[in-house]
């Protein structure tokens, strides 16, 4: 697996000097070419001076299409594996063709005769000149014609010396080569740096996206872990520290007192049980199972109902029919205010009537939560950092909504939370 792994990262690492797809296009102009010349072998054999051209053509074909198809020459070679065969794809034909008129020439033909084709070589080159456009750009593509030019050129000059093609001749063909290819060279070349620059804005685009996915999910969880610190810090953090003054009234009467301390810790037992059951109820309800189940008008009446059954309220409910379909977060928020609220009202309020109305008010949709209770100085509460409103107020904004909490001692509360309507997507 390993070996598998560390072949596949060598491979990739080589395909990154070279454009997508260039390798399987240029194999399939080697075989292209191959085959084009095995059909012009055998339709060359009665004529040995053409069979030995193309004999020639077919094994430097074979030999580069061998090379372009061994993988550990793609790993060794790294970034100069391309370049070694475009130079095998030039020099070929160049070659061949010089040999085929020198060939001529020691069978006696003299001058441009020995060179019948002068164009075949341009034909040939055509293929690996957009090649390389494809990969390097145009001002490599640019020394590249030129080079091969003068390459060739030169090789005919050392012809022409002995009486071979006219170096007009040799001179025309190279400047017609050159002629042609540049514009296709500036054509390919433009095209496939629009192809560079959009892989490069897709690139950036994707990366964006995934550091946005990932700030995504961290402000998931944050928000998570705010939530469940929502949920618990009612049950846990209140139990604990009734149940820490408690044990701390038992240690100073125990010496004094025991009677009183006896009942002082059975006091603290009683509500560490409860608490203990808060808490599991708390993380029961982690999820908003009742949303699930319910929806959220039955939920809340659920949740209303069972409230007032628990602390012995008298109940004033009053909830729309339906509300619609409403955004996930809306009802999720609208359903945990409720909760936070009466919760309060069950704990701390010390009430005897519980109100809770439930529907639209013109565009907006509200909940309210009251009760009759002792109150407390939201002043007061809001500075020492209360964290059921803290809790709240966190809810509200995340989705948009307003919170109005209204409270004087001895007066009750009033809770009031309100959104302008949100049909989910």
């Amino acid at each position: 697996m390993q070996c598998r792994v560390g072949l596949t990262c060598v491979t990739m690492d080589i395909m990154k000097h070279m454009e997508p797809g260039l390798l399987q296009v240029f194999r399939l102009y080697v075989g292209t070419w191959l085959a084009v010349m095995l059909l012009a072998l055998c339709g060359a054999l009665s004529d040995d001076k053409e069979a030995v051209n193309f004999l020639l053509m077919v094994i430097a074909s074979t030999l580069l299409m061998g090379y372009l198809a061994w993988p550990l020459l793609r790993r060794k070679l790294g970034r100069y594996f391309l370049p070694i065969a475009l130079f095998g794809a030039t020099a070929s034909p160049i070659l061949i063709e010089a040999f085929s008129v020198f060939v001529r020439m020691l069978e006696g033909t003299r001058g441009d005769a020995a060179w019948p084709d002068p164009g075949l070589t341009t034909v040939w080159l055509f293929v690996p000149m957009i090649f390389v456009s494809v990969q390097y750009g145009f001002r490599r593509t640019t020394i590249y014609i030129v080079g091969a030019t003068l390459a060739e050129l030169g090789l005919y000059f050392v012809l022409a010396i002995l009486r071979g093609p006219a170096l007009g001749t040799m001179i025309e063909q190279g400047l017609f080569r050159v002629i042609i290819f540049i514009p296709f060279a500036y054509l390919v070349s433009k095209l496939m740096n629009g192809q560079r620059e959009e892989r490069r804005a897709l690139a950036l685009s994707n990366a964006r996206l995934a550091h946005y996915a990932t700030t995504l999910e961290q402000l998931a969880v944050s928000r998570e872990r705010n939530r469940m610190a929502r949920e618990l810090h009612d049950t846990l953090a209140h139990t604990l520290s009734a149940v820490a003054v408690q044990l701390e009234a038992v240690d100073v009467l125990w010496d004094t007192d025991p009677v009183k301390a006896r009942e002082t810790l059975t006091l603290s037992k009683d509500l560490t049980r409860n608490g203990l059951t808060e808490a599991r109820r708390a993380l029961k309800a982690l999820r908003a199972s009742p949303l699930e189940d319910l929806g959220l008008v039955l939920a809340v009446r659920d949740l209303a109902q069972m409230n007032a059954e628990r602390a012995g309220l008298q109940l004033n409910l009053q909830t729309a029919d339906t509300l619609g379909e409403l955004h996930p977060t809306v009802q999720q928020t609208i359903y945990r205010i409720a909760e936070e609220a009466m919760n309060n009202v069950v704990r701390h309020a010390n009430a005897s009537a519980l109100a809770v109305l439930l529907g639209y008010d013109g565009g907006q949709l509200k909940l309210l939560v009251m009760d009759n209770g002792e109150g407390f100085d939201l002043n007061k509460a809001t500075q020492n950092g209360h964290y059921g409103l803290v809790g709240m107020q966190e809810r509200a904004a995340l989705c948009g909504g307003q919170l109005n909490v209204q409270s004087q001692p001895g007066q009750g509360t009033r809770v009031e939370f309100s959104v302008e309507m949100v049909k989910s997507a």
